[in-house]
């Protein structure tokens, strides 16, 4: 997808012209005034797609990436119906990956060996000062002192547990992105026939958790493979068109390709991306940036400002290392 999804084609219209006695007239009898009008009734292609899509909760996403384009699909969630995708497989064909976590688990073994080191000095520490406190012990609390500590301790107890709850409720009630992938791979389809054709022949997927899969695989035809404008996402010109400069960055793409991003990331368990695009990170101000500066007024001003203080090579890199990431967990089907 090379050019941009916003570009606006102005047409000449021009004044309608009588036809020449010469040319015949069209004859209402043969029938084609009759198919317009039926046209003209029948709801659009796009409403009836929204349909399906909206009673099902699930969406249509086209992606395009440096390899190509594809279609694949997208619903959210609360975070507790949901079991997330298994990376086991993923993960141990990744050569890099395997290193990397030799490398983790090697530190964590020397951060083991110093953290007993430290322990062991604290129980000598501890050992020493309670053989030195034997000869003076302290005066020990009135049984209503200690029935008082003890009914405050059981009060922050019962405080604290309510609270540890609510927030697991909350976590749990959050909606989550999932996508059409398996395994830790993301499903991408080069034409919606062989989208559709995977989602009939049953073949096992995340998405098949949800409790409207069945339905959408008994209902769903090619021709409803048609993705919003919102849910199209070009991340194949995000790097260009940050080497671009300021000037030409394009907030829309951008934004969007930020949502897109941080939505596979958190779907199919990718860290190193959710750590690139979290909140306080450079890519994320430059995110913050933009949304400021396409809501206009004085926060479009300042955010103006602050994108002239993101260095364009710095968000470059960045972006090609997510893209990169992306297209390195995409399986592609045609």
């Amino acid at each position: 997808m090379g050019s941009p999804k916003h570009t606006e084609v102005s047409v000449a219209r021009q004044s309608p012209q009588r036809p020449d006695a010469d040319e015949p007239e069209l004859d209402e009898t043969d029938g084609t005034l009759d198919e317009v009008e039926e046209d003209a009734e029948r709801p659009s292609a796009r409403e009836a797609d929204r349909a399906l899509w909206d009673e099902l909760r699930i969406d249509p996403v086209e992606i395009a990436l440096p390899a190509g384009t594809g279609f694949t699909l997208r619903a959210y969630r609360p975070a507790r119906e949901l079991t997330p995708t298994d990376v086991a497989e993923r993960d141990q064909d990744d050569p890099f990956l395997a290193r990397r976590q030799a490398v983790e688990t090697d530190d964590e073994d020397d951060e083991v060996v110093i953290l007993d080191e430290e322990l062991a000095a604290e129980f000598a520490e501890a050992d020493a000062e309670e053989a030195d406190g034997k000869s003076r012990r302290r005066k020990p609390a009135a049984d209503g002192d200690a029935d008082d500590t003890a009914d405050g301790d059981a009060d922050a107890e019962a405080t604290e547990e309510p609270d540890d709850a609510e927030d697991e409720d909350e976590a749990g009630d959050e909606e989550v992105p999932v996508f059409l992938s398996h395994r830790g791979k993301l499903l991408l389809f080069k034409t919606p026939e062989s989208l559709v054709s995977f989602v009939r022949s049953g073949a096992p997927n995340d998405m098949s958790q949800l409790d409207s899969w069945n339905e959408l695989s008994e209902r769903v035809e090619p021709a409803d493979i048609v993705p919003l404008d919102e849910d199209t996402y070009e991340l194949d010109l995000v790097v260009e068109n940050l080497r671009g400069g300021h000037d030409t960055w394009d907030s829309t793409l951008l934004i969007e390709a930020g949502e897109v991003a941080r939505d596979i990331a958190y779907a199919l368990r990718l860290p190193a991306v959710l750590d690139m695009l979290s909140a306080g990170s450079s890519l994320d101000d430059l995110d913050e940036a933009l949304r400021a500066t396409a809501n206009g007024g004085i926060g479009g001003f300042l955010g103006r400002r602050r994108l002239k203080k993101i260095g364009a090579q710095t968000a470059s890199l960045g972006w090609r290392t997510i893209v990169g990431k992306i297209s390195a967990v995409v399986d592609w089907r045609d």
